[in-house]
């Protein structure tokens, strides 16, 4: 069976116009079967975006974007936004969700995790991991993220509380000199790690 964390899913493409009105902006968001969380936002990646720590110079990496709404939304409040996605239909969506909300300061490059942006750095990546692609990409995802960071950057996620919180933070706790948690609620956690 296909899961979004496939480069091509094989459930046939059916898309769904959503709207929602995030950090005080209003985006239209075209989602579609096969990348995740169609038809919807859903509250994990809502939380994290209503969470997330953004300043106006910084440049931003939206890593595994989906359809877009993370990346997006942080156009609106930082200089730059990188989106990756290794789901090709993601980086389709992803791409017609800038064009719909006419954002200019960002792009999507399709790929697997780092690798669409190696040698780059970044004071921020934000993220809702795939837990369903296992462990062993969750931990890539925050051993990898110093070495993708400026001297202070943020590694920023959203994690379901009974599906791996307490792993990401201690992983985060090996690998960053300092996590907080941002935010909690219905049955999330948002932690950053400052590299």
């Amino acid at each position: 069976m296909s899961h979004y964390y496939s480069e091509e899913p094989n459930v046939p493409l059916k898309t769904k116009t959503i709207e929602v009105c995030l950090r005080g902006h209003c985006f239209r968001f075209i989602t579609a079967s096969g990348v995740f969380s169609f038809g919807k936002l859903d509250r994990g990646t809502e939380l994290l975006i209503e969470s997330m720590i953004l300043d106006e110079g910084w440049r931003v990496l939206d890593l595994g974007c989906g359809y877009g709404a993370i990346g997006i939304v942080a156009s609106r409040f930082v200089d730059y936004v990188v989106m990756t996605d290794v789901n090709r239909r993601a980086v389709g969506m992803a791409r017609k969700n800038l064009k719909i909300n006419g954002v200019r300061n960002a792009e999507v490059r399709w790929g697997s995790l780092y690798e669409p942006v190696r040698g780059e750095r970044f004071n921020a990546i934000i993220t809702n991991p795939p837990v369903h692609a296992g462990k062993e990409v969750l931990r890539e995802i925050v051993i990898n993220a110093p070495r993708h960071l400026n001297d202070g950057g943020l590694l920023q996620l959203v994690i379901k509380t009974k599906q791996g919180a307490k792993y990401i933070k201690a992983l985060m706790d090996d690998h960053f000199t300092e996590v907080r948690e941002l935010a909690k609620g219905s049955g999330y956690r948002v932690y950053a790690g400052i590299a």
